[in-house]
């Protein structure tokens, strides 16, 4: 990809295609033909042909000639950078070590074709062959080679036989062809078992080598064998909690399960006669909240963690003096506002990404702006820009994290561990580059507020193809590549990659998942790496070595083959310490996930996973060898099964293979038009799904490649494919993250869930009242729709039998919490109810059944307990998680399965909006800033009722004497429970000490008023009219 090809926007449909230039301002790029050499400070010089002098092919390490050759012929043969052994370039001398070196140019002769061509075969078949799929005449003379199905795992290669070539020459050039390679029994092993036989044979015959020197070895005095048996053990281990912490635990559970078994049968075996409306409510309500807490505590019966081994990932795969095996990573970061999610956050979450610890040219981040908004592509401009200055600066003094907003103005010890002394001067001027670079892009924000009234004018002059957001075309930018992406230092830069998918009215986009898929599409098109990892912008990389993280479950080969993706914990920044409505979701993200880890999986949270590109595109893990089933003779029937003996006739005799020859065709013909209707009508992209090492065929010039991004990114793309309902993000739901992950742990694979000591992501969350209670509402809202789509994990995927019970418990879980928000309000209401009208919901109990209301609140505690021993979570964020699980519970949740109903049932979308109002700037001066949402309402109605019947119930005992003080203090339990969980959010109505706002003062006078009624109708404080009775005392009174 060249990063100064300009601005390719167009529309496939409209065979439309446009690239504009010159709309960046030119930036000059350091100049490489006067360096000088680092180790003797001349300058390099020119090569007899007049180029710039390259001693190191692999990194470039300016070094002139007579130090290179002095190096090869007195050092270590090395160079001084990356380590790698100095090849002979021509006019140089031998040395030892050139023996086997031809004397020809190194570079003209970097890569074995011959090699290449057996391991690359059938995926450049593909992309030259045809299946037309109606955008020419068919070509009755072409030459059709054979098709083989299931070669997607096999290797690929960028050469073609000569007269293949000239067969395709004669074509049409408008066809779109891509057949299946011919089968080749030489080379059907797969790509990544040649890998792992050949570091099995380099080891056998090294151990060989040794063999034959004569006596064994001291392995012990050997440091390089005790590096190779460093690299060979597992990048990573389970470490199961320990069995003093977690058999408790368990046995707690089992106890719990039969307490409350014993409870719901005395409270259905016993009911309220006068107050049986209150008694059926009661039981209904605890009935569901039993189901619910199984669903929710048994996924957590095996909970797991698990350590990294990063030195053994980089003795493996980063070898001194080879080639760094390192799989490549495509990054995904979306954005859609610059409005809602500034560009200043976007820019940081991108110079994270490019600052990362990886090699550079196996990084690859693609910025979707579903917006197709100017301010963003400029901003980004703006950031490639910065980035030539940030990124050597983070990898020569080793700085986290790798964000300037966070890094500048984190209030830690920056001097901690800094040796260099020109770190503070560089600082100090690299922290100047930063501000005057947010300067520029709050100028840009402040631009964008107003549009023009003709549109926005690019700099050439040129209208932005992005002015009409909801009719524009395709646009596609390289900033950063291969050619112009190069440092201050002269270093390169990773790829950074601006892409706008196509709208038009009347096309379905899919919002946040519809342009997650596009990016899928225009990666596998421009560099098809076999791991992606999703951020959202607002997420930055905390944990520069997270991707490596990632690596050592995704690339170990015993377990990493049938991982689909590896999911970080979520952690953010911004937080008040005491987290008042449980944004740091530490229980969810602590103890679920963690349980689920020891089962198939965490689920998939929506950012900060690494995925495995095969997953994404629908296919199933590998399939273990098999074991062998027992066969027994006819004597024992008892034992095994019976050998069965072939069954032959004259037709298997005769034409069976002919037969079978037949249905194979078939087969490979019908293979052949799946992939169309699976992927969609693009043979470089189809071709890049069968590449499960990844990687671009090598013939592709880098137009084609552009023009068919723009074609995968059209917005008619999808139609008649599976894109959506089985590849990539799956469509149906506004939390298109549960679906995802459910259709992966649906056909066989598992995730891992990766915790590394330093948090390898971090991002931002709503910590107003207001806005966290709308982000909860839209996940239940997104688990409500999947509940009656045809993905409910209640009725899908019984068929395969891949997935586990207990994962399947968690799933549902996740979809159908929010109808727990139906009996939880009408438990809240019953305490006010109770003391009101002088009923409880329980008759009056004996010694005997107090023992199961005391062991069931013993068990609920002692769990609660032991879970946050083995989890590590304190029991402040524990507690915070309770309250606000009633707190969602009656409001976001009660709203979610309201809207949700109406949306499925009569198809009425409804919107709750939120009106902000002013609030002070300062540290979490947005905690106590007043949104008003109807999602207030019923938490706020169902308080106050609760502080009337307190009211109530007391002034009623104090009326009524001692002998009513007994059944209130149940009723008075019951009440205090609902207020004490409620209290975060008395809070946040209330705000700052004597700030109450003016619509809570309304609202609680509206609502006492009504409760004032009932109270008059009850009347507790009024004189009982009947006197004694004077037939029993004998008075007349």
């Amino acid at each position: 990809m060249e990063a100064s090809a300009g601005l390719v926007a167009g529309s496939h449909n409209r065979n439309e295609l446009v690239v504009i230039h010159g709309h960046e301002e030119p930036k000059p790029l350091k100049n490489l033909t006067g360096q000088v050499c680092e180790i003797c400070g001349d300058e390099i010089g020119l090569t007899v042909d007049g180029e710039l002098f390259v001693a190191c092919n692999e990194c470039g390490f300016p070094v002139c000639r007579p130090c290179y050759e002095y190096e090869r012929r007195e050092g270590n043969q090395q160079c001084p950078q990356c380590k790698t052994r100095y090849k002979r370039l021509k006019g140089s001398p031998r040395v030892e070590g050139d023996d086997d070196e031809e004397d020809i140019d190194d570079i003209e002769h970097e890569f074995n074709i011959n090699e290449q061509k057996s391991n690359t075969t059938i995926a450049e078949a593909m992309l030259h062959g045809k299946m037309s799929y109606g955008r020419g005449p068919e070509d009755d003379t072409a030459q059709y080679p054979p098709v083989i199905a299931g070669g997607r795992s096999r290797p690929v290669s960028g050469e073609l036989p000569i007269s293949y070539g000239e067969q395709m020459m004669g074509s049409s050039l408008h066809k779109r062809v891509h057949p299946y390679p011919a089968p080749d029994d030489t080379g059907s092993t797969r790509w990544d078992d040649k890998t792992e036989m050949g570091w099995k044979e380099r080891m056998d015959d090294w151990k060989m080598q040794q063999g034959n020197l004569g006596h064994e070895p001291d392995d012990s005095a050997d440091p390089d064998v005790a590096i190779v048996d460093e690299a060979r053990q597992p990048l990573s281990r389970k470490v199961p909690i320990a069995s003093s912490k977690i058999n408790p635990y368990r046995m707690v559970i089992v106890t719990r399960l039969v307490v409350l078994a014993f409870f719901l049968r005395y409270r259905i075996l016993n009911p309220v006669h006068d107050a049986l409306g209150l008694w059926l409510t009661s039981v209904i309500c605890e009935i569901w909240f039993a189901f619910s807490w199984i669903l929710d505590q048994f996924p957590k019966w095996f909970p797991i963690d698990r350590e990294t081994y990063l030195d053994r990932l980089s003795l493996r795969y980063e070898r001194e003096g080879e080639p760094n095996m390192l799989t490549p990573v495509d990054i995904f970061v979306s954005t859609v506002d610059p409005m809602k999610e500034p560009p200043l956050v976007t820019a940081n979450t991108v110079l994270s990404i490019l600052a990362m610890d990886y090699p550079v040219d196996k990084i690859s981040c693609y910025i979707s702006d579903d917006g197709a908004s100017m301010c963003t592509f400029e901003a980004l401009s703006e950031t490639a820009e910065f980035a030539r200055k940030w990124v050597p600066f983070c990898k020569k003094f080793s700085i986290e994290p790798r964000a300037p907003e966070m890094y500048f103005f984190e209030k830690v010890d920056y001097l901690k561990d800094k040796v260099q002394p020109t770190f503070v001067k560089e600082r100090r001027a690299m922290k100047r580059e930063y501000e005057e670079f947010k300067v520029r892009i709050n100028a840009m924000v402040a631009k964008a507020a107003k549009i023009p009234p003709g549109g926005w004018i690019m700099q050439d002059g040129t209208p932005w193809p992005g002015n009409n957001t909801k009719d524009h075309p395709g646009m596609i930018q390289v900033f950063l590549g291969h050619s112009g992406g190069l440092d201050v230092k002269g270093h390169e830069l990773p790829r950074l990659v601006y892409v706008s998918r196509e709208k038009r009215p009347g096309f379905q986009h899919h919002k946040k998942a519809g342009a997650m898929n596009a990016l899928v599409r225009v990666s596998g098109v421009l560099t098809n790496a076999p791991f992606m990892l999703n951020l959202d912008c607002d997420h930055y990389i905390n944990n520069s070595k997270a991707v490596r993280e990632a690596m050592c479950f995704l690339m170990d080969p015993q377990v990493g083959k049938k991982v689909c993706y590896v999911q970080f914990p979520q952690r953010f920044d911004g937080i008040d310490r005491h987290d008042r409505y449980a944004n740091r979701n530490t229980v969810f993200f602590d103890i679920n996930m963690k349980g689920l880890d020891g089962i198939q999986g965490p689920v998939y949270v929506g950012t900060g996973c690494v995925f495995r590109r095969q997953a994404l595109y629908g296919y199933e893990p590998p399939k273990g060898p098999k074991r062998p089933k027992m066969v027994s003779c006819d004597c024992c029937p008892c034992f095994g099964r019976r050998k069965k003996l072939p069954i032959y006739s004259k037709q298997d005799a005769n034409g069976g293979a002919h037969i079978q020859g037949l249905d194979d065709d078939k087969e490979l013909l019908k293979s052949q038009m799946n992939f169309e209707k699976k992927f969609g009508q693009s043979p470089i992209f189809v071709t890049s799904t069968l590449m499960v090492e990844g990687g671009v065929p090598p013939s592709s010039s880098p137009a084609a490649l552009l023009k068919e991004a723009i074609h995968v990114i059209s917005c008619g793309y999808e139609d008649k494919t599976e894109w959506g309902t089985e590849l990539g993000w799956i469509y149906g739901s506004i939390t298109e993250d549960i679906l995802t992950g459910f259709k992966m742990h649906c056909r066989g694979w598992r995730s891992i869930y990766c915790m590394p000591k330093r948090a390898a992501f971090k991002g931002s969350a709503p910590i107003n009242l207001s806005d966290r209670l709308n982000q909860v509402l839209r996940w239940a809202l997104g688990s409500v729709e999947i509940v009656f789509s045809r993905h409910s994990p209640v009725w899908y995927g019984y068929r395969e039998g891949k997935l586990k019970w207990l994962e399947r418990f968690a799933y549902v879980n996740t979809t159908v919490y929010p109808f727990t928000s139906l009996p939880l309000l009408a438990y809240c209401t019953l305490p006010a109810i109770c003391l009101l009208t002088g009923k409880f919901i329980m008759p009056e109990i004996s010694t005997f059944a107090s023992l199961f209301f005391i062991a069931l609140f013993l068990s609920i505690f002692a769990t609660g307990i032991l879970e946050l021993r083995w989890s590590g979570v304190s029991i402040e964020e524990w507690w915070r998680n309770e309250q606000f699980w009633v707190i969602g519970g009656v409001s976001a949740h009660l709203f979610a399965v309201i809207q949700g109903l109406l949306k499925i049932l009569a198809g009425i979308d409804t919107n709750f909006t939120v009106t902000s109002k002013a609030s002070d700037d300062e540290d979490f001066g947005e905690l106590y800033a007043f949104k008003w949402t109807t999602l207030l309402i019923p938490p706020t109605t169902i308080l106050i009722i609760n502080l009337v019947g307190v009211v109530a119930g007391i002034s009623d005992a104090i009326n009524n004497g001692y002998q009513s003080w007994g059944p209130l203090f149940g009723k008075l339990f019951f009440a205090f429970w609902v207020i004490v969980h409620l209290y975060p959010f008395l809070k946040g109505l209330m705000g700052r000490q004597n700030r109450t706002p003016t619509i809570v003062v309304i609202w609680s006078v509206l609502l006492a008023s009504i409760f004032s009624l009932l109270w008059v109708r009850i009347d507790p404080f009024v004189l009982k009219t009947k006197g004694p009775d004077t037939k029993q005392c004998g008075i007349n009174c």
